[in-house]
C-alpha cells in the first residue's frame, strides 16, 4: 500500500529532515519536490495545491520547539495535513436505532464489490454484529452464486434473490428476513455496470428507497486513480454516498485516489482492501494511513491484524511458553510461524512496524517459500526431535533433510537459529522475573 508514494515522499522529505536550520527558500524548495511526488502519484491537482498551501503556511508560521529539529517539525506538519486530506477523524459506520442496520454496497463491475461485501460481513460478524448478506445483483451471470460461495466461506448466511428477478423486491424481502431472524446488520450487494449509466442509477435509487439504508458504501478500485474520484462523484450525486471502500490497495496503486477522494467529494474512506483474503479489509483511519505513507508504521493496524488472525487460546499458550516456565519447542515455533502467516504477507506486516519500512531487508528473506521450507523441515522430524532438538545428530539431520527435500545446511541453519532464539527467550524470562510484579506473568 502506497509503496511508490511512500518511497518518493520519504526521499523528498529527507532533505528537510536532515537540516538543522530551515529557511523560507529551503522550505519552498522542499515542498516543490513534494508537489512533484504527489502529482506523479495521480493526486488531484487542486487537492495538491491546497494541501501544499496549508503545509507551507503552517511551516513558515510554526513556533520552533527547541527539543525537536525543524525538519522533524515539517514532517509532523505534513503528517497532520495528509491525515486532514483523508478526512482527519476516523469515520465509523452509522447504526440504526433498532436492528437491522442496512448497508448498501454499490460500485462498478470489476471493482471487487461482491467480494468486499463478503469481507465487510466477515468483519461485522467477528465484531458480534450477526450480519445477513443479500444478493441483489440479479442481472450479472453467476453473481448470486458468487456471493453464496463467499458467504459459506466467511460463515455468514445469504438471502439470494431469483436470478433475472426484481432486485428491489429481493432487497425488501431480505430486509424483512433480517428483521424476523434478528440479524443485526443487512449487507446488500447491488448490481454493477462497466460504467455509470442512468438505468443502473435508477435501479439503485429504487433499492435505496425500499430498504432505507443507514450506509451507502461505494466500492472503488484504487488502481484506477483519478477515475475512482470521478466514479465517486457520479455515485454521490445520484445516491448520496456515505463513505468509500478502496480496494486493491495491496497492488500497484499510486495512492492518488486515497488522497483525492475526500478532498474532491467530501466523503470519508471507511475501509481499504489490502489483500485477497477474507480478513484483508482494514479500517481507514486517516492518522494511521498518513503514518504508513510517511513510513512511520501502524502499530494499531498490526494489533488489529493479529487479533483477527490469531487463535487467542493458542496465543495465550505460546505467551506462557515464552515468558512463563514452559520450554519453547520447535512445535511451538511452527505454531507461532503459522499464526503469523495468517496475518498476511510478511512484507505487509513488517511495514506496519515503525522504522522497518526504511530498513533495506533483502527480498529473499521475505519469500513465503522460506516459510514452507522451514515447515517442511520441522514436519520431517519426529515428535521427540521437535521437543528435544539436542538429540539431532548428523544421521538424524541427514534423514530430516532427505524427508523435507532441503539440503542439510538449511536444517543446520534452522537448528542454530532456533537455539539462538531460545537463549533470547531465557534472557527475556530473567528480565521479566527481575521486574517487580512481573515474575508471575
Amino acid at each position: 500500500m502506497f509503496d511508490e508514494l511512500s518511497g518518493k515522499l520519504d526521499i523528498a522529505l529527507s532533505k528537510l529532515r536532515q537540516r538543522g536550520v530551515l529557511t523560507e527558500p529551503m522550505i519552498k524548495e522542499g515542498l516543490r519536490e513534494v508537489r512533484r511526488v504527489l502529482l506523479e502519484a495521480d493526486v488531484n491537482y487542486q487537492v495538491t495545491r491546497e494541501f501544499l498551501n496549508r503545509v507551507q503556511e503552517r511551516a513558515l508560521g510554526e513556533v520552533v520547539v527547541k527539543a525537536v529539529s525543524p525538519g522533524q517539525q515539517i514532517v509532523k506538519i505534513v503528517h497532520d495535513e495528509l491525515a486532514a486530506l483523508m478526512g482527519g477523524d476516523h469515520a465509523v459506520l452509522a447504526w440504526a436505532p433498532s436492528p437491522p442496520t442496512v448497508i448498501l454496497v454499490v460500485g462498478l463491475q470489476g471493482s471487487g464489490k461482491t467480494t468486499t461485501a463478503a469481507k465487510l460481513a466477515r468483519r461485522l460478524s467477528r465484531a458480534g454484529r450477526t450480519p445477513l448478506l443479500a444478493a441483489c445483483d440479479l442481472q450479472r451471470p453467476a453473481a448470486v452464486e458468487q456471493l453464496q460461495t463467499l458467504g459459506d466461506k466467511v460463515g455468514v448466511p445469504v438471502y439470494a434473490g431469483e436470478s433475472g428477478g426484481d432486485p428491489v423486491s429481493a432487497a425488501r424481502e431480505a430486509r424483512e428476513r433480517a428483521r424476523t431472524e434478528k440479524h443485526g446488520v443487512l449487507v446488500v450487494d447491488t448490481a454493477g455496470r462497466l460504467q455509470i449509466d442512468e438505468p443502473l442509477m435508477d435501479e439503485l435509487r429504487r433499492v435505496k428507497e425500499a430498504v432505507e439504508p443507514q450506509e451507502i458504501l461505494l466500492v472503488a478500485d484504487a488502481m484506477t486513480g483519478q477515475e475512482a474520484v470521478k466514479i465517486a462523484q457520479g455515485f454521490d450525486e445520484a445516491l448520496g454516498v456515505t463513505g468509500v471502500i478502496l480496494t486493491k490497495m495491496d497492488g500497484d496503486a499510486r495512492g492518488g485516489a486515497a488522497l483525492s477522494i475526500h478532498g474532491v467529494t467530501g466523503k470519508p474512506i471507511k475501509f481499504v482492501g489490502v489483500g485477497e483474503g477474507m480478513d484483508d479489509l482494514d479500517t481507514a483511519d486517516p492518522q494511521r494511513l498518513a503514518g504508513r505513507i510517511l513510513q512511520m508504521g501502524d502499530v494499531v493496524g498490526l494489533v488489529e491484524r493479529a487479533h483477527l488472525a490469531m487463535d487467542q487460546e493458542e496465543q495465550a499458550r505460546l505467551q506462557e511458553k515464552v515468558l512463563g516456565r514452559g520450554r519453547f519447542t520447535l512445535e511451538d515455533f511452527l505454531s507461532a510461524m503459522r499464526q503469523v502467516q495468517r496475518m498476511g504477507p510478511v512484507e505487509h506486516i513488517l511495514k506496519l512496524i515503525p522504522g522497518v519500512a526504511r530498513m533495506n531487508i533483502p527480498s529473499a528473506n521475505l519469500d513465503p517459500k522460506r516459510f514452507k521450507h522451514v515447515e517442511a523441515i520441522i514436519l520431517s522430524m519426529t515428535p521427540e526431535e521437535r521437543r528435544r532438538p539436542d538429540v539431532l545428530n548428523g544421521s538424524r539431520r541427514a534423514r530430516i533433510a532427505k524427508g523435507s527435500g532441503r539440503p542439510v545446511s538449511e536444517v543446520n541453519r534452522l537448528i542454530k537459529q532456533f537455539r539462538e532464539m531460545q537463549k533470547v527467550m531465557k534472557q527475556m524470562k530473567g528480565m521479566m522475573g527481575g521486574l517487580p510484579g512481573m515474575g508471575g506473568m
